[in-house]
């Protein structure tokens, strides 16, 4: 496992917290999923040479999947939905760094797609390179409908005898090694600085850290308490992969929000606006979670006056090589990204 990443005094909402530097970690392996990944990266798994993923072609986890396998020497295949015609033609972020580190990325309409062409042929496809993207078909086996995950379930694995699935995001049980590992960090920096109380926040996609997190903190009968926002699917979906990954409720963090539905993806001028005064610290966020999370972080901080906070800076900075261009289409240039000269090629370091 890496280093332990270091902690920076962040000005926010008019008070000092305490900013968890995960984005530091390495420079091509860093913020959450390497914490997630922690546990493949450090133990070794005989006659593995394959990874095997799905999610977002625009995923951080994507790029994580297949610097964990650059690393392990073995493949990544990572199968998404879909991917738009666009990101084929002109790739960035985290899909174009991926495919620099030899990640095959499946299409699984393309590939539904040729099958189906195929069986009507009464042949099958020997090789499946360079397909263009097609309507998104979701994949269909004897007339149902699977998912990314189901399909790899029913139709891959069993060919695969040498390959390791990671389901989508990292939520899995192999996760709590690696966040362990940063809940560690965590205590230690509370016992050298004396402090009595700490609530550390962060947003959760499938809230593999925050419920690890909370229940590393519990267990060792610690002071320290994990308060999060759903930036996915909402409160009730959060609290539902927590209980996949814990069915002890006790042991899960707090969920807070600012009262308002955010739909994951969706560009909000409120979220572009904060992007803007966070960065304009000199300490570059992403654009996916850290709105929404400095958003609700400030909520909490006016209603609730906690003690010592500490916000977790999860990385995923590659993946503003696809937002800022996205917000920039939509409300112009941000003062921070044009005038403060904003780089896209910094996000890669």
């Amino acid at each position: 496992m890496f280093a332990n990443s270091p902690v920076d005094i962040f000005a926010f909402a008019g008070r000092e917290i305490f900013l968890k530097r995960d984005d530091l970690l390495h420079p091509a392996f860093s913020g959450n999923k390497a914490r997630k990944f922690g546990y493949f990266l450090d133990h070794e798994f005989a006659g593995i040479n394959k990874v095997i993923g799905h999610g977002s072609p625009l995923a951080n986890s994507l790029y994580s999947l297949s610097t964990l396998a650059k690393m392990k020497g073995w493949q990544c295949d990572f199968y998404v939905d879909h991917i738009a015609s666009q990101i084929v033609k002109h790739p960035t972020g985290n899909y174009a760094a991926a495919l620099a580190n030899g990640a095959n990325i499946i299409d699984l309409s393309v590939l539904m797609a040729q099958k189906q062409t195929f069986t009507h042929a009464q042949s099958e496809p020997q090789v499946l390179l360079n397909l263009k993207a097609s309507p998104n078909l979701t994949a269909q086996v004897d007339n149902v409908r699977l998912s990314c995950q189901e399909y790899i379930e029913a139709q891959v694995l069993a060919n695969e005898p040498t390959a390791l699935f990671i389901p989508e995001g990292g939520r899995c049980s192999y996760a709590e090694y690696g966040v362990n590992v940063l809940a560690q960090e965590i205590v230690q920096f509370a016992q050298a600085n004396d402090l009595v109380d700490l609530t550390v926040f962060l947003p959760s996609g499938t809230g593999t850290t925050a419920v690890f997190l909370n229940q590393y903190f519990i267990r060792q009968q610690t002071a320290i308490r994990v308060v999060t926002c759903a930036v996915v699917g909402g409160d009730d979906y959060l609290r539902l992969q927590f209980s996949m990954l814990n069915p002890n409720t006790l042991e899960h963090p707090q969920i807070v929000n600012v009262g308002k539905k955010y739909h994951f993806g969706k560009l909000y001028p409120e979220f572009y606006a904060m992007w803007q005064r966070i960065c304009a610290s000199g300490i570059q966020f992403e654009l996916l979670y850290d709105p929404l999370g400095f958003i609700v972080l400030e909520d909490y901080l006016q209603r609730s006056e906690p003690g010592h906070v500490m916000y977790l800076h999860q990385g995923g900075l590659l993946g503003n090589e696809t937002m800022l261009p996205r917000y920039q289409r939509k409300f112009g240039q941000s003062s921070y990204a044009h005038g403060a000269g904003y780089l896209l090629s910094d996000a890669k370091t």
